[in-house]
């Protein structure tokens, strides 16, 4: 329904105005267009103000609060990165708020203590080699991660096993012509260890 129609049934019972006259009608209909414009916008200032439904400007404000833009592709994920970085707080430094933090921000990585006091080891357990934009998770991990911890990153590469299994002969490797960079890491989905 209308503003303008609103306004009508708002009107009528008093019996007092003619809201179908031209004059009223009139005025009725431009307040009613008036009406609906800023129903419009308040939906989409309502819809954007809040990071569960926001969808355009609003997630752009509010990654522009924080130092670096979480690595999402589509607007779901970037919504649940926001939110992740946004559950920062002063007791936000355990080892499970850090790997859910890091996780939220769409890396799939996971943290680990290590037995060196200080240290701590971040491994991507299902990328083997070096993940795609390490450079970029590198950043986002360092600033999850408090200051004062060093940061060792563990890779693992395919075993011949693994690569036996995978490509059992050199007939099938030669199919596949992958480069040194590619054999080191070829897996096979679902074959992960």
């Amino acid at each position: 329904m209308s503003y303008a129609q609103y306004l009508r049934q708002l009107l009528r019972p008093l019996g007092v105005y003619d809201v179908e006259s031209r004059y009223l009608g009139g005025e009725l209909e431009s307040e009613g267009l008036a009406l609906d414009g800023v129903e419009g916008v308040l939906d989409e200032l309502q819809r954007e103000a809040n990071l569960a439904t926001a969808q355009d400007w609003g997630l752009e404000r509010i990654a522009s609060l924080l130092r670096r833009r979480p690595p999402a592709a589509t607007t779901k994920a970037m919504r649940e990165a926001l939110a992740a970085l946004l559950r920062i707080s002063g007791d936000s430094f355990t080892l499970e708020a850090i790997n859910d933090t890091i996780a939220g921000c769409g890396v799939i990585a996971r943290v680990e203590e290590t037995k060196e006091p200080g240290t701590v080891e971040v491994y991507f357990p299902d990328i083997p080699g070096i993940p795609p934009a390490f450079d970029e998770i590198d950043k986002i991990i360092s600033d999850i991660i408090p200051a004062h911890l060093l940061i060792r990153y563990r890779f693992w590469f395919i075993t011949w096993e693994q690569l036996e299994r995978n490509l059992p002969t050199w007939v099938d490797i030669a199919e596949k012509a992958p480069t040194w960079e590619e054999l080191q890491t070829y897996v096979e989905p679902g074959t992960q260890e």
